[in-house]
């Protein structure tokens, strides 16, 4: 019987706590002086629809900036490695396929939420518009489920690996993460989580490029593509894979692999089309940003699952000889902190360490901005305090933040104590959250789904999921556990039941009851918040503050722009569905093809070609679009600090035309666009 691998701390407890605590604040001393500045040079005050919104202006490279960031979870590394350790190279595709494609597809409602509902602060506000109080709140419970999934999946994940490699307790793992990331989100709303979210990416993909150019250039026991294939093949000799073409781990014919895929692709609608998170970006987003934002993101993303699993995943297998890592701590997501240390020793583990903090770190940013989003305008402001002014709004999603905090690492630790990991959760998501998704999504694309359809298909669809989940269970294996509810093919029932229920429930409920036929201008009819009282406090006048300030001309073109993009976006996003779905995986899926040593090769080649084209899309070109804004702020620092206090609002009213570092237009501009329109 091969020996298991035994996990032991290369770095130390100090290490770990210096980088959770340390690391944390650093990010938040940074967002504090950041807010600082845009408060002094651009007036960005944070208001309810500057934490919430960001002026709804954001660019294109910050938005895919921010989708690739806030997408990478600690499963999107790790649970992708533990699928390449399971099965091969199909595990690291799946994966990666199974989840862009929602991103891709989001792009369409991104732009349908922008057209439909301009000035809404959350999805769910757009649904109270259209359907009233019962949907609104059927809604807020799937939305809130899938927050707390999600936040669960982070903690449990990023602890595991810190645990794994400092020794720092996951206890206190759980409840110290999420320090650093509520004071900079408390400083810097929504704008936070953008600008550290490009940081955190730039770190992740520097990572991932050091751990392929290890496996595959340097390392003395790999060191090339080619030696990892031979190194695979002996491990298909020694440990085959059950349901793989001739027992291989380079083909994408896996029996297993496929069961995971269709799991993994109807689990992560719930997560994408429910998550309030993706929601905010798309608000954020400049109108014409929106779409291009999302598919970019979306493209670039692809790169990070796939190549970083198949080097960690496979490199894994390639290196562990006769030991085997266990099934315990594969699920708990341990696969990748053993590749990198068996590949680079000590450094290994400190960019493991790194990296795990920024997916946990960023990813968990944009939970918080979603919870307090839905807790401050869908349930304070909506049901609560309906008059409620910008300031109480800042105050309640301040407070929200923090209780969500806190409240989701108790949760966290009560899950390691149940022993439920990571890999679980990930797998489950779908069955709890996924019958909302298409009553959701018609809710902005069909006027014909009238309440009733609304209402009762995500509930309908809970019920088939878990009845097909736990009948399952029980038909397969007789018993109820961590490990048998947790197979594939329990899970496989519940997630499919749980996404295509309500495409049966919905249609029949609406056509049953009578078409709605909606017209969309309640969504329209949707206002901002008064955030007058903030400004008095902060002594800025409320034109001041940047944000979108249209003249009747601009905003037809707006909306003009709006639905060529929505033309646009069904076009490409069906055509790239198609690929990511049909033509690239099945042919060689049903072709039961086990890769050559060249085949190979090739492989991991696009791997590293792609992740070199998403480093450019949300790394070089968000600096790009951003580059005339930056120069104008520092030559302002640079002459405040001078005390040049004239030449600096000089240059101001020279560089009126400019955007700031979010796309916003400056208060120069803001008070000559309204001139224009009193004219």
């Amino acid at each position: 019987m091969a020996d298991s691998v035994t996990f032991q701390a290369p770095l130390s407890q100090g290490f770990g706590y210096g980088i959770i605590i340390g690391l944390g604040f650093a990010f938040a001393l940074t967002m504090i002086f950041i807010t600082w500045a845009l408060k002094r040079y651009q007036h960005e005050v944070i208001t309810s629809e500057m934490f919430s919104t960001a002026g709804r202006t954001v660019k294109s490279g910050l938005v895919a900036s921010a989708v690739v960031s806030s997408w990478t979870w600690a499963a999107t590394l790790l649970q992708s490695s533990a699928v390449a350790y399971q099965y091969g190279t199909s595990g690291p595709f799946f994966y990666a396929s199974g989840a862009t494609v929602q991103i891709i597809l989001f792009a369409t409602l991104a732009i349908e939420l922008k057209r439909r509902a301009p000035n809404a602060h959350t999805f769910l506000e757009a649904i109270r518009a259209r359907y009233g109080t019962a949907v609104h709140v059927v809604f807020i419970v799937f939305c809130l489920m899938t927050n707390i999934l999600v936040t669960a999946m982070l903690l449990t994940g990023g602890s595991a690996v810190l645990t794994s490699m400092t020794g720092v307790p996951t206890v206190a793992a759980c409840f110290l993460l999420p320090i650093g990331v509520v004071i900079y989100t408390l400083f810097g709303g929504i704008k936070a989580t953008f600008i550290t979210d490009y940081m955190h990416t730039v770190v992740i993909i520097v990572i991932i490029f050091i751990f392929s150019f290890s496996a595959y250039a340097t390392n003395d026991k790999l060191g090339s593509p080619g030696k990892v294939y031979d190194l695979l093949v002996q491990a298909a000799k020694l440990h085959p894979v059950e349901g793989n073409a001739e027992g291989s781990y380079l083909t994408m014919r896996s029996k297993e692999g496929g069961i995971f895929w269709v799991i993994n692709i109807v689990g992560n609608f719930g997560t994408v089309f429910l998550d309030n998170g993706y929601y905010n970006k798309a608000i954020a987003a400049h109108p014409v940003h929106a779409f291009p934002g999302y598919v970019i993101g979306g493209i670039c993303w692809f790169a990070i699952p796939w190549l970083c699993a198949t080097t960690m995943g496979l490199s894994a297998l390639a290196l562990e000889g006769t030991r085997r890592i266990s099934s315990t701590d594969v699920t708990a997501g341990l696969v990748l902190p053993f590749a990198a240390v068996e590949l680079l020793g000590y450094s290994g583990a400190v960019c493991t360490t790194l990296m795990v903090f920024m997916a946990v770190t960023s990813a968990f940013s944009a939970q918080l901005i979603a919870v307090s989003s839905i807790l401050t305008y869908d349930i304070y402001q909506a049901y609560i305090n309906p008059a409620a002014k910008g300031q109480r709004l800042v105050w309640v999603s301040h407070l929200s933040c923090i209780l969500f905090a806190v409240v989701m690492a108790s949760f966290a630790t009560g899950l390691y104590y149940a022993g439920i990991g990571m890999g679980y959760l990930y797998l489950l998501m779908g069955v709890i959250i996924s019958s909302a998704v298409f009553p959701g999504a018609m809710a902005l694309i069909w006027k014909g789904q009238n309440w009733i359809a609304a209402a009762a298909s995500p509930v309908l669809g809970l019920a088939m999921s878990l009845i097909a989940w736990l009948t399952t269970t029980k038909s397969q294996y007789g018993t109820f556990t961590v490990q048998t509810t947790g197979s594939n093919y329990p899970m496989l029932a519940g997630n499919v039941a749980a996404l295509l229920s309500p495409l049966v429930f919905s249609p029949l409920l609406t056509y049953l009851f009578g078409p709605q036929n909606y017209d969309y201008e309640s969504m329209r009819a949707i206002r901002k918040v008064d955030d007058s009282d903030v400004a008095a406090a902060a002594h800025v006048h409320i034109d001041l503050i940047p944000g979108e300030t249209l003249s009747a001309a601009q905003e037809q073109e707006e909306i003009a722009k709006l639905n060529q993009a929505a033309v646009l976006s069904r076009a490409l996003t069906v055509s790239m569905v198609v690929c990511f779905l049909l033509l690239w995986p099945i042919p060689m899926y049903g072709s039961s093809y086990v890769f050559s040593k060249e085949f190979f090769t090739g492989w991991v080649v696009v791997g590293i070609i792609w992740l070199f084209g998403s480093a450019f899309g949300v790394v070089v070109f968000p600096l790009w679009e951003g580059r005339e804004s930056m120069v104008r702020i520092v030559r302002l620092m640079a002459l405040d600090a001078m005390g040049r206090k004239k030449q600096q609002d000089a240059l101001d009213g020279d560089k009126s035309h400019e955007e700031t570092t979010s796309g916003v237009i400056t208060p120069t501009e803001k008070v000559m666009l309204k001139s224009d329109t009193t004219v």
